[in-house]
């Protein structure tokens, strides 16, 4: 516990105190535009399809932006892409409260829905990269990049707990668009405040001229495929919750059902870090997707609330280690200069498997019952074991990789400008 600790002292020294606090902030909208648009919608048109038409269209422009703003990052720096996101994203949220509110057409508000989506700043994705890349330039060791990627998974899990949490109430304290305006003033504030931070100037130019020359490894296709899956695993699992704590007339708990879930997954993720380095992420990985499994099935057959909590508890202690696992065999894998655009691929990926499982599994809830939705998400859980175990070429850092990795320390080349000026 006393070495964890350590770790996180470390990687908290690296990134200062302030950052942590104000990217947290910053990816809280992202948590809140999803269901805070479909609420809204459907308060103020009366319509589920309408509201799942806006919020599924939030959620795929979001899904295809994401890594062309990860990409547009790697080439041009965090600072103006970032910044430019967030106060677009603020109006853009702004103007899809506005437009419910007036009872515009559904065009309009799938159209705004899109550009909201699209506009997210990838606050989660480049704090992740920009803090694995402060570690690289420091010169750290493989156990404070992993605890860095701990630490950042962490902070996502307790925003997908949160965010939604917050919406809820809300909602039922006052009106959705209270919850949306407040993620537009938080986007506005601390997306730019993000963007604006001094890390985001520590960031080399050469790192990223050197880097951007490597290519992909087929493995970190594979990766992508497993997130889309394990954002499958969401939307079947909220699908499935649902409808079980309706048909056992308790749909008041679905909201604490899933932030249990939340809590144990974001408990495991910190602890990730006193995972002893002998145990290599290959190996991690195919665990992580065996526990996913094995922790899966159980809720195919529950029928109370109380198998229900206990049943969705336990299955969070796979949820965080195996996307921690999957984080970090990406920045193992792909070029310095591409790691900004990989890890937008990865949330990215989250979103859109889970809107598109949420669409699936909702409806085979409703015709079906619950233990088909837990079913679809047992199923994407085997999937993501037969990619862990079927993948090759996870081994070894890429040269092109390495070599970007000591670019990023400052080793063996000229000073160059800062990126983000």
């Amino acid at each position: 516990m006393a070495g964890s600790l350590g770790t996180y002292r470390t990687v908290l020294a690296l990134t200062g105190p302030a950052l942590p606090l104000i990217s947290f902030l910053g990816r809280l909208p992202t948590a809140m535009c999803q269901l805070g648009s479909v609420l809204l919608v459907a308060e103020t048109s009366g319509s589920l399809a309408t509201a799942g038409l806006a919020g599924g269209a939030l959620a795929g422009g979001q899904t295809l932006a994401g890594p062309l703003l990860g990409r547009a990052a790697d080439r041009y720096g965090q600072r103006p892409v970032v910044l430019t996101a967030a106060i677009t994203n603020a109006v853009a949220v702004t103007a899809l409260v506005l437009a419910a509110l007036a009872h515009l057409a559904t065009g309009w508000l799938a159209l705004l829905g899109a550009l909201a989506g699209a506009s997210v700043p990838q606050v989660g994705p480049l704090a992740r990269s920009r803090t694995v890349a402060l570690a690289h330039r420091a010169g750290a060791d493989a156990r404070t990049v992993a605890g860095a990627l701990s630490f950042e998974g962490t902070l996502d899990e307790v925003s997908f707990v949160l965010g939604p949490a917050f919406v809820g109430l809300a909602a039922t304290l006052a009106h959705p668009a209270v919850a949306l305006l407040t993620a537009a003033a938080l986007l506005a504030v601390c997306g730019t405040a993000f963007a604006l931070h001094p890390t985001a100037r520590q960031l080399s130019a050469r790192r990223r001229a050197v880097a951007a020359r490597g290519r992909l490894p087929g493995a970190v296709y594979a990766l992508r495929a497993t997130m889309v899956l394990q954002g499958a695993m969401f939307g079947a699992s909220q699908a499935g919750i649902t409808a079980l704590t309706e048909q056992l007339g308790r749909p008041s708990q679905t909201g604490l059902v899933y932030a249990a879930m939340g809590v144990m997954s974001a408990a495991a993720g910190l602890a990730m870090v006193a995972v002893p380095e002998r145990l290599t992420l290959p190996v991690r990985w195919r665990i992580a997707t065996a526990g996913l499994v094995v922790l899966s099935v159980p809720l195919v057959f529950v029928d109370t609330l109380i198998g229900l909590y206990a049943a969705v508890v336990v299955l969070g202690v796979a949820y965080a280690p195996h996307l921690i696992t999957v984080f970090g065999l990406t920045e193992r894998l792909v070029p310095a200069g591409r790691l900004a655009e990989s890890m937008a691929f990865l949330t990215s990926g989250i979103v859109g498997g889970q809107a598109l499982a949420l669409a699936v599994s909702g409806r085979l809830a409703q015709d079906h019952g619950a233990a088909a939705a837990f079913a679809v998400m047992a199923g994407a859980g085997m999937l993501c074991a037969v990619c862990s175990w079927a993948v090759r070429g996870l081994g070894g850092r890429r040269p092109e990789a390495a070599a970007c990795a000591a670019v990023a320390r400052g080793a063996g080349a000229p000073p160059a400008a800062p990126v983000d000026g």
